[in-house]
């Protein structure tokens, strides 16, 4: 059976130029499965690990689709919804958008709260047809009348699992009734659970159902290894670690923001290049961490789970698990932040059980496929 590319599944011309030149060839297995069903104008029930390519997966075809009919959204009135869980996925998806629609004239723009509305308001009025949002920002606006969810014709939600974990559930079901009932919907979460079955029951018509997750409980993808550190002695471990000649480009998860804070003070102070993004900073601070992240300023981001999911940057070498998640599942998500899309490594997948005093540093090395 032949390989499928990008070229090969038909997406409008302009589009796939654009794929071409981010140099965008082979499709991953959520993306070659999904998007023929969805340009098909299917309903999607999509399970998938963190980094496996989503974004382009439901993206893609909400593209072609205005592309092809030559749509073009009135004022406030977006034809393409896609709900994100938390503002830095919700940002990341639009960049990806914009990417992917570089050499089209659909307009995409992205809402979320703890920023001023008010810019965002005056893109609205402009009019976009592809809408990015938070569940709380949406509905706030909304409510104050300065957007109108009833010309939607593709609405996704991302991370969906993510998004009940935060409690939106309530929210997703106000935000389907301003829905027009003859939508197209996708819903793609990294698990499958009895909630997620509910909701995709709620929202889907007829759905298809893919599911590229492996069985293995983390990404096979990922090196991973386990240190016995006691508690006292986790921050010396922890620079001596960020001292290794392959450490390049580094996060470091903390269960909590009083953590994610300390440890950064105490890095730089070590002398390191470090910056922290937890619940408790703006929204400017964070998008700034996050931009001296990506450009190199800072090699070093101490983070809580907030930046478990939806930062997808290139050439982190390491993930370290300072400390633990409280829920099993967030660890996938926090070594996900490495080996993105196509790239190996090795796994495993040991599990120590120790005594209170001591905490488990575990970290993540990205291994490049070799060529």
């Amino acid at each position: 059976m032949n390989t499928p590319t990008f070229a090969s599944l038909g997406l409008a011309a302009p589009i796939a130029n654009a794929l071409n030149q981010l140099g965008y060839k082979t499709p991953t297995p959520i993306q070659s499965r999904a998007l023929p069903l969805l340009i098909q104008g299917q309903d999607l029930l999509g399970i998938a690990q963190t980094g496996t390519g989503k974004t382009a997966a439901f993206s893609l075809p909400i593209l072609h689709s205005i592309q092809v009919q030559g749509l073009r959204a009135a004022k406030a009135r977006p034809l393409a919804l896609i709900l994100a869980p938390t503002r830095e996925l919700a940002i990341q998806i639009h960049e990806d958008v914009q990417r992917y629609s570089a050499e089209t004239s659909i307009r995409t723009t992205c809402i979320f709260g703890g920023a001023n509305q008010h810019p965002q308001v005056r893109r609205l009025a402009k009019g976009v047809e592809i809408l990015v949002a938070t569940p709380g920002r949406l509905m706030d606006l909304e409510a104050q009348g300065h957007l109108a969810l009833d010309a939607v014709q593709h609405f996704v939600l991302d991370e969906a699992d993510r998004l009940l974990d935060m409690g939106f559930i309530g929210d997703i079901r106000k935000i389907e009734a301003s829905l027009p009932s003859n939508r197209q919907t996708a819903l793609f979460s990294a698990t499958m659970s009895k909630e997620i079955r509910s909701l995709a029951d709620f929202l889907l018509h007829d759905p298809q159902e893919i599911k590229v997750t492996p069985k293995q409980v983390t990404v096979e993808k990922i090196a991973q290894f386990q240190l016995r550190i006691a508690n006292e002695h986790k921050q010396a471990a922890l620079e001596q670690m960020l001292k290794q000649d392959d450490v390049r480009k580094v996060i470091v998860f903390t269960r909590t923001k009083h953590a994610s804070e300390r440890i950064t003070k105490k890095l730089l102070k070590a002398g390191f290049s470090a910056n922290a993004i937890n619940g408790n900073k703006s929204q400017n601070a964070r998008a700034k961490a996050l931009d001296r992240f990506k450009r190199g300023t800072d090699w070093i981001l101490v983070a809580t789970d907030v930046a478990a999911r939806g930062i997808d940057i290139q050439g982190i070498s390491h993930v370290i698990n300072f400390e633990l998640p409280q829920e099993p599942e967030n660890y996938v998500h926090r070594i996900g932040r490495t080996a993105r899309a196509g790239s190996t490594g090795v796994a495993d997948r040991k599990s120590t059980r120790l005594n209170s005093s001591h905490q488990i540093i575990s970290y993540a090395v990205f291994c490049l496929k070799k060529k």
